[in-house]
């Protein structure tokens, strides 16, 4: 199959590793001249409808879009999310659509749920603006002609994302009460469920609409930093915190469709990393 990565960036590029083998794999993006060997590189902004109508001609099989805002802003979202949803939509809709295009999205389209568990079949409610731009350009997104799947990613750390590491190392805690809840995905993890999603659709195993991936030991704030704390040999401080105690996610869907984690838990995926410093 022809898979074009759409926003060719880290967890493209872990994907497409894991796919390279069995399929052709492209990565369009503003500039791919660092995209490894495997990967064929197509310069260009899709956002701009003209340029993604001339690269989409060569006829994909399976569109991927894993989009990286240029900032954490309000426009910054809307001129990455929302442009590049548009765009799809626009596209898939003019010329002859691939047969399965994955939209990378977040959990924060659930907005705070009070500390309690979310799945696929919860009604986002977001608060803040990065979860309702990313909501809408899922709405975008489910209008293609064709079969279309977001995957809904937690938190995600992995080797090159290292904040909480190095907020810890500074001694940054957090408080056990009120509860921050935490929910995390390995950046290799991320990779292999969408690989796992190829793969079950081009096998002719049905796709949801929606899959939300998380590991699956969601952890307190307090929690997680004092495991880190102990790893690491430092002190911390309790700082305080405003916020809410936001939400558990349930991976169940993601399991019962056959994937298995490379990291289920916090525990092993930061041991690795801690083992590499």
């Amino acid at each position: 199959m022809k898979i074009l990565f759409i926003g060719c960036g880290d967890i493209a590029q872990r994907t497409a590793a894991l796919l390279g083998n069995s399929h052709q794999c492209f990565g369009f993006k503003r500039n791919p001249n660092q995209l490894p060997a495997d990967i064929i590189p197509i310069a260009g902004d899709v956002t701009n409808t003209d340029k993604l109508q001339r690269v989409v001609a060569q006829e994909f099989d399976i569109w991927v879009a894993t989009l990286t805002p240029p900032e954490f802003s309000e426009q910054g979202y809307r001129d990455s999310y929302l442009a590049a949803a548009n765009s799809i939509l626009e596209v898939s809709q003019t010329e002859k659509p691939p047969q399965l295009i994955l939209w990378v999205s977040s959990t924060s389209v659930y907005g705070d749920s009070a500390g309690g568990w979310v799945d696929e079949s919860t009604v986002p409610q977001p608060q803040k603006f990065s979860g309702k731009i990313l909501l809408q350009a899922e709405q975008l997104i489910q209008q293609v002609p064709c079969c279309s799947s977001i995957v809904r990613f937690s938190g995600i750390y992995g080797r090159g994302r290292s904040r909480l590491i190095n907020q810890v190392l500074a001694g940054k805690g957090r408080p056990e009460s009120p509860e921050q809840w935490s929910n995390r995905i390995h950046s290799d993890d991320c990779a292999g469920v969408l690989a796992h999603l190829v793969q079950r659709f081009v096998t002719g195993q049905g796709l949801e609409q929606v899959y939300l991936a998380s590991d699956s030991q969601p952890v307190t704030q307090h929690s997680l930093r004092k495991w880190l704390a102990e790893q690491l040999s430092v002190d911390l401080i309790e700082e305080p915190v405003t916020g809410s105690a936001t939400r558990r996610c349930s991976n169940k869907k993601l399991l019962d469709s056959g994937y298995c984690f490379k990291y289920p838990s916090y525990t092993e995926g930061y041991l690795e990393l801690l083992s590499d410093r």
